[in-house]
């Protein structure tokens, strides 16, 4: 192997390692997921020309090293679409040393798009939506627990728990717009969502978390990306029905009620509507497409950094 020979780079993140490995080259060498081994990791890396660094999303312990590295052209993988791409190489075994060969060679051939990494001010957006979904979940099952209870004891603790947990969530959502409107491109790029009728604050909000590629793909990708373009299935003769598939759930789940909402009261997205409804489609498949409008409206609205203005759709 020559120095000269330009490599892409394999990253298996664990709570306390990073598993490197380098396709074609075939070196491999792990670092401390700390800030020690994230300057000798870029440091090894130094030696050649990186065309990729792919890595998995991996909660909390990806967050510092895509930070640290941030000056690299970093890739995110998709958890289950690299564990398909392992079995159909013929490789089964999963240790983070294969992991990390799997994912350089994966980035390789597939060549997926370098993006930006996220800002730190946009990781502290994140986690500050993700703690609010946590908590809406939990007011939810509570809610769902109290309507089976009859002793007024429990009744009382439920509606405790409760008024903690809205406490809680205000808390939250006041934290999620200081921080908006303390960063001009974070502010820019909520003002343009929520400016799009139909969206409120908190929904611009968990849409530019859930989706921070907004305005650097195309229309096609944004779909596929939020799990919203229908997929055809067809062999031969045979021709069945598409469905939406994959993609990021919590897009959908944010969208669903805004859809709704768009659907009656703006005028594009209610034509939309209407004329799904009435050339026989279902409602749920109605919606699903003033869903697909609405993330790709916004993409194209971040793309040209301007504000909704009606006949958009």
């Amino acid at each position: 192997m020559t120095q000269s020979l330009p490599q892409t780079i394999g990253i298996d993140i664990c709570k306390k390692n990073l598993d490197a490995h380098t396709y074609p080259g075939g070196d491999a060498r792990q670092f401390a997921n700390t800030a020690s081994g994230f300057a000798a990791l870029i440091k090894w890396l130094g030696q050649w020309q990186v065309e990729r660094v792919a890595f998995e999303a991996t909660g909390t312990y990806h967050r510092a090293f895509e930070l640290a590295l941030v000056s690299l052209p970093l890739v995110r993988i998709n958890p289950l679409r690299a564990r398909r791409f392992a079995e159909a190489t013929g490789t089964l075994a999963k240790t983070d040393r294969i992991d990390a060969a799997i994912l350089a060679r994966m980035a390789a051939m597939l060549t997926p798009d370098v993006r930006p990494a996220n800002s730190p001010e946009q990781a502290k957006l994140t986690e500050l939506m993700n703690a609010r979904h946590g908590m809406v979940r939990d007011r939810t099952a509570l809610k769902n627990r109290k309507k089976n209870l009859t002793l007024p004891l429990l009744k009382q603790q439920i509606r405790r728990r409760l008024d903690q947990i809205e406490h809680q969530i205000k808390g939250i959502e006041e934290a999620v717009q200081l921080l908006i409107s303390a960063d001009p491109i974070l502010a820019r790029r909520h003002e343009i969502v929520v400016n799009i009728k139909g969206l409120g604050h908190i929904t611009a909000a968990q849409l530019i978390t859930a989706m921070p590629e907004l305005g650097s793909l195309e229309n096609k990708q944004a779909a596929s990306l939020a799990g919203l373009a229908p997929v055809t299935k067809q062999s031969g003769q045979w021709k069945g029905k598409a469905h939406i598939h994959s993609g990021r759930a919590t897009v959908r789940q944010t969208l669903y009620m805004p859809a709704l909402v768009a659907a009656r009261f703006n005028p594009d997205l209610q034509t939309k509507y209407k004329q799904l409804i009435d050339a026989g489609k279902p409602a749920k498949v109605a919606i699903t497409a003033v869903m697909r409008k609405l993330v790709v409206m916004a993409n194209a609205l971040l793309k040209a950094n301007r504000l909704w203005t009606e006949s958009m759709a």
